[in-house]
């Protein structure tokens, strides 16, 4: 790939607009770019939560930060996916990927007898963030009017993903000797 970017600003956006991969120019507050900003969102959280994993220095939770690097770029595929309508890269086998992580993490949880508040320790509390800016964009994502053929595979890969997120949470939380923040009814 050669050099794309050989000025950063455009002066394009000035108004209002932004262009879409497909080269078309679009409102900033329409529906598609809200969701290619919430995914960018995501995909930032994910890159803090992977420092914050790689500098435990334990190997169980640098094997979870290497799988979200690895879905980090397919977060990367889902924003470009998104800037040109009708486009899909996201495949059911990225969704199966996250599900088989999910499963092995899960297994060696005891069962959830509560609820469970982002806390606990820092790094517990970014993956809540990370998991709640993930629904956030999933939500976004299916706020895209559904004449402008969403990739179904994209909106199964946001939720299995934040799945995936409560799941490594909780696997932190064991892993690191830390008690989960139990809900506490009033």
């Amino acid at each position: 790939m050669g050099n794309r970017l050989s000025k950063i600003y455009t002066r394009t956006g000035d108004t209002g607009e932004t262009g879409l991969g497909d080269g078309s120019r679009t409102a900033k507050t329409d529906p598609r770019v809200e969701a290619m900003g919430s995914v960018d969102e995501l995909n930032s959280s994910i890159g803090i939560l992977i420092e914050e994993l790689l500098v435990t220095e334990n190997p169980k939770l640098e094997t979870i930060a290497a799988f979200l690097r690895y879905c980090q770029h397919r977060i990367f595929d889902l924003g470009g996916e998104l800037s040109i309508p009708g486009y899909a890269i996201i495949k059911e086998t990225h969704t199966e990927q996250i599900e088989t992580e999910l499963d092995t993490l899960n297994e060696r949880l005891s069962p959830l007898e509560n609820f469970i508040l982002p806390g606990g320790s820092h790094l517990i509390a970014s993956v809540h963030m990370a998991r709640a800016i993930c629904r956030r964009a999933e939500r976004a994502v299916v706020g895209i009017p559904q004449d402008q053929n969403v990739n179904e595979n994209a909106l199964q890969y946001l939720n299995r993903l934040s799945d995936y997120l409560f799941v490594v949470a909780r696997t932190c939380a064991r892993v690191s000797g830390v008690a989960e923040v139990l809900w506490e009814k009033d």
